[in-house]
């Protein structure tokens, strides 16, 4: 906690001067980010800094394991779902991002690597709704034997559950059909920093590759 509180007051004392004009702009205009970005709650992904976007780009929703649940969860298994909603109907992002990345520990609770103790209901809940894709890697990576491989099939296959999910929702629906609302799904290799972006021609995860 120490070290939070110290960093506090270094970026208001330090560096707030670099964004003051930017923060009073959007404490008066309001937020008007262009990208939803659902994350892992892993503390070495950080959607801001991995993409160099500045305040008011991103409306970030982090979750264990980047999961996105069908619009018929309900109760509070679905919090993730208020955010999509939000983030497309009121904020009108133009675009979706689902970034799932290596070494997950949510992924690997999945494949039951990882414990997930009776003294923890809500997240042996919350990993449930990602069954799915257990079957999907029983079914398709059957030749996947080494944990890395495995944990990065599953992983990346999550994000591609993540983005069919996403067509349950009527309001990204709506926006899908009048063409103002892109879906897309990347991978974070943590080890290289390297991005992956789904391609839905090859229906592999390829390098992210800078537009020109």
């Amino acid at each position: 906690m120490h070290q939070l509180i110290k960093g506090v007051h270094k970026f208001r004392d330090d560096q707030f001067g670099n964004y003051r004009k930017l923060f009073r702009k959007l404490s008066q205009e309001g937020q008007n980010p262009h990208t939803l970005f659902i994350t892992c709650s892993d503390s070495r992904v950080l959607a801001e800094l991995i993409t160099q976007s500045k305040p008011g780009d991103l409306f970030v929703v982090k979750n264990v394991g980047n999961i996105v649940p069908p619009a018929s969860v309900q109760g509070d298994t679905n919090s993730t779902a208020a955010a999509i909603e939000f983030a497309v109907e009121n904020l009108r992002v133009s675009d979706i991002v689902i970034c799932g990345h290596s070494q997950c520990g949510a992924i690997s609770a999945l494949l039951g690597e990882l414990p997930v103790p009776d003294s923890t209901p809500h997240l042996r809940d919350w990993l449930k709704l990602a069954a799915p894709v257990l079957d999907t890697l029983k079914n398709d990576y059957s030749n996947f034997h080494s944990a890395e491989e495995r944990s990065n099939a599953a992983a990346e296959e999550n994000v591609l559950f993540g983005l069919d999910n996403l067509h349950s929702y009527a309001c990204v629906q709506n926006r899908l059909m009048d063409g103002s609302l892109r879906l897309h799904g990347w991978f974070f290799e943590i080890a290289t920093a390297e991005m992956f972006a789904y391609n839905p021609e090859t229906r592999h995860f390829s390098p992210l590759i800078a537009e020109k």
